[in-house]
């Protein structure tokens, strides 16, 4: 990596995207708003690397985040002018689609010399029987069953790569980096390691760069989005979404851009930090297993919050995989029930349902079936406060699930005649029957790391 001799040195590495949707101002603002160095953006969860696969599988062009092109076509003159790179998960299952995309977007500004990298190895759905003939048992590292129940169902497969490959794109000079699936703390990592110069063995501030990238991987959410006191929280729609100030000794603060809303202090950073969490002391990614009970926190000033003393130990000698698989169907709808004993109503509505559905020979279990009515403390039964017992007004969700794609869209025609063949006070269908779609099931997997390879590609934009 590229080594500095100057231990005083900061890097300002924001990431201005939570997931796949989240507002397009995040990333704007912290472009226009202040100095950066690097913009993240972290688009990918575990549905949507299967929403993906099943867009590429329609159209070969798809399968990346198509957000992702819109927000650089927006924002590459003022990337370019004060020199901020990106590093982005959104090429999906198809990178190099998405990287084609980008480089109309930079012949469109008339931008020559972009360079763009392309981070892959991580898609394994093609290597799949290979490498169960080698010996990688795929078993579901939830419930121990065997990969041979969903082989022949799985629609995507992919590796949670480390960070290195990003800091070997950025010490190639890429201005933006694509990756596929990597692990989110990674985004932040690979900029720290390109920066700082830090080896594979650096453990614990390895460990740093990954509590980092933690913090910031959910954008606002530790800046004060979804905050449990909201209440305190000043101007969330001018939320500052989170910059992290790196350090090469591993120390980093938390901050935000001045004059943007939301908040940044020790309560808002440790929010984010219980976040997912499995075993804090021993939280493992591909480049480390970091201590998260090994650090402090402090409250450094304003909208600024010091993390120091991160530790960290060794990585192990596998990746995470994560695998789609087809898992049947489902279809869902919802009818809004108002008047008074709406709840009682809605009660109803769903057993005539049930009962109708019985009547032409369709019965669904009870783990086949749901209904939640919405409005009578569905979120949180038996957590939060007993519901109201005359609610003016519900919104009945109803839905089915099952093996037989026929027996689930007998369902849909069911739900709309209640408005005239039901109790009073039955509205609100409008968006026509509810029809079968596949359910996407989840298989997370072990493989051994010296069976995976994985490649940097450089692109030049042409210049001009």
């Amino acid at each position: 990596m590229v080594p500095t001799n100057d231990e005083r040195r900061k890097v300002l590495i924001a990431n201005g995207q939570g997931f796949w949707g989240d507002s397009i101002l995040g990333p704007v603002r912290l472009v226009e708003e202040g100095p950066l160095d690097y913009l993240t953006l972290d688009y990918l969860a575990e549905v949507t690397m299967s929403i993906m696969q099943k867009l590429r599988s329609r159209d070969p062009s798809k399968g990346y985040a198509t957000d992702f092109v819109t927000l650089i076509d927006r924002i590459l003159p003022t990337l370019m002018e004060r020199d901020v790179r990106v590093v982005a998960n959104a090429g999906g299952v198809n990178p190099h689609a998405c990287k084609d995309a980008l480089l109309e977007v930079v012949a469109h500004h008339g931008l020559g010399g972009v360079r763009i990298a392309v981070v892959e190895g991580d898609d394994i759905l093609g290597q799949l029987d290979e490498l169960t003939d080698a010996g990688e048992a795929f078993v579901n590292m939830d419930t121990g069953r065997p990969f041979s129940e969903v082989r022949d169902r799985v629609t995507s497969a992919n590796v949670y790569l480390g960070a290195f490959p990003i800091a070997e794109a950025l010490d190639q000079g890429a201005r933006i980096v694509i990756t596929g699936r990597g692990t989110d703390p990674g985004l932040v990592l690979g900029p720290m390691i390109h920066e700082f110069g830090w080896s594979t063995g650096d453990f614990d501030l390895l460990a740093a760069g990954t509590v980092a990238g933690h913090i910031v991987e959910c954008g606002a959410q530790c800046t004060g989005g979804n905050y449990t006191d909201w209440r305190s929280i000043d101007d969330l729609a001018r939320i500052g979404y989170p910059i992290i100030d790196a350090g090469a000794d591993g120390d980093f603060a938390v901050t935000k851009h001045e004059g943007t809303g939301g908040r940044v202090d020790v309560d808002t950073v440790t929010h984010q930090l219980a976040y997912e969490m499995g075993d804090p002391a021993n939280y493992v990614t591909p480049d480390v297993i970091a201590a998260f009970t090994s650090f402090s926190l402090e409250q450094e000033g304003a909208d600024r919050v010091k993390v120091s003393g991160v530790t960290g130990a060794p990585p192990t000698p596998t990746y995470k995989v994560s695998m789609a698989y087809s898992d049947g169907w489902k279809a869902t709808g919802q009818l809004t029930i108002a008047g008074p004993d709406a709840g009682e109503k809605a009660r109803l509505c769903a057993e005539i349902v049930w009962d109708r559905l019985r009547l032409d020979g369709v019965e669904f279990g009870p783990d086949e079936r749901m209904v939640e009515i919405v409005g009578a403390n569905t979120c949180h039964a038996g957590i939060a406060a007993a519901e109201r017992a005359d609610p003016s007004e519900v919104v009945l969700r109803m839905g089915v699930k099952g093996p037989d794609r026929a027996k689930v869209n007998r369902f849909g025609p069911e739900l709309v005649p209640l408005v005239t063949s039901g109790p009073p006070g039955v509205t609100g269908f409008a968006g026509g029957r509810p029809k079968a779609t596949e359910i996407i099931g989840f298989w997370p997997a072990l493989v051994n790391k010296d069976r995976i390879e994985t490649r940097v590609e450089i692109f030049d934009a042409p210049g001009t």
